[in-house]
């Protein structure tokens, strides 16, 4: 069990509850502005494990986190689905007729877009965090100010719910994935689950024919994802070529080893970035929206500790 876990936000944030639930109350959190900060307390040291938003099954991937995967010496280890519940808190007493502005982070702003549309009025403030975001509501009583964050954010900083449950689709889930330093991650023999990233040739039906491989081992592919390919003296890529994030889950290592030898004929790059324990996707979907208090209880004293 790591001593230290990084994370993208501040008490109250999703990832504080993501992270709970995957490592418990034992480690303290270094709470982190950028997911880049994540990764690099993870590289350097200073963290035994990060944990890092993927994708939201509403506003999908954040795909700069899949570059950091590609760049850093980092490795995936564990993965985390969170239902995610967002609500509008304002200052006690507010009424939204008073609210002018809502801030909240970008992702979490996407995932509410057809009750903030109904309000075109509101002007929409990006901000690093949702947590932090109704933290500095509590600290600075801004009047005509609203955020967009969860029920924990709320029970933590005195916010009332103005507007429960605005994300446009209940079934609103985010998955995290959890990072551990390359050097010093070692086999799990439980692992069904890996993430690979790869190069196809830049040819017509190059991509077809990986993908054709992967069906033919009986593989189920839960993931692919396209990123930019910048050009460098190893890989001279030009403008338009992509390299592929995929995650496939199998029964045994021998049916992913068998795999990643048949695949190496038909990419250009191929690097496994990770092989580990498939995250419950059925608990998730049956958790409650409201954190229960009990789960909160012994958070805050493990902030930077």
């Amino acid at each position: 069990m790591p001593q230290h876990v990084s994370i993208q936000g501040f008490q109250g944030s999703f990832h504080e509850v993501a992270a709970r639930r995957y490592f418990g109350p034992q480690p303290a959190l270094l709470p982190c502005a950028t997911f880049g900060a994540v990764v690099a307390h993870v590289v350097q040291g200073t963290a035994g494990a990060g944990l890092m938003a993927m994708e939201n099954s509403l506003a999908g991937s954040i795909l700069p986190n899949y570059l950091l995967l590609e760049r850093h010496a980092v490795r995936v280890t564990g993965e985390v689905y969170l239902p995610i519940h967002q609500h509008l808190l304002a200052l006690p007493g507010t009424t939204l007729a008073e609210v002018r502005a809502v801030h909240s982070h970008p992702m979490a702003l996407r995932q509410c877009g057809e009750f903030l549309d109904a309000h075109s009025h509101w002007k929409l403030v990006e901000t690093d965090d949702t947590g932090h975001s109704a933290q500095l509501l509590a600290e600075n009583r801004a009047s005509g100010v609203a955020v967009v964050a969860g029920a924990q954010a709320a029970e933590q900083f005195g916010l009332q719910i103005l507007a429960p449950a605005i994300h446009d689709d209940p079934h609103n889930y985010t998955r995290f994935l959890v990072l551990e330093r390359a050097a010093e991650v070692q086999p799990d023999p439980s692992a069904d689950k890996a993430s690979l990233y790869f190069c196809a040739p830049h040819a017509p039906g190059s991509l077809a024919v990986v993908l054709a491989r992967v069906a033919a081992h009986g593989l189920n592919l839960s993931k692919l994802q396209s990123c930019p390919r910048p050009g460098h003296a190893r890989t001279p890529a030009g403008p338009w070529h992509y390299g592929f994030h995929a995650d496939v889950e199998f029964d045994d290592a021998a049916q992913l080893a068998a795999l990643l030898k048949d695949l190496v004929p038909v990419t250009e790059e191929l690097r496994v970035l990770g092989t580990y324990r498939r995250g419950s996707m059925a608990e998730a979907m049956g958790e409650t929206p409201v954190l229960v208090k009990e789960e909160m209880s012994a958070q805050c004293a493990d902030w930077g500790g």
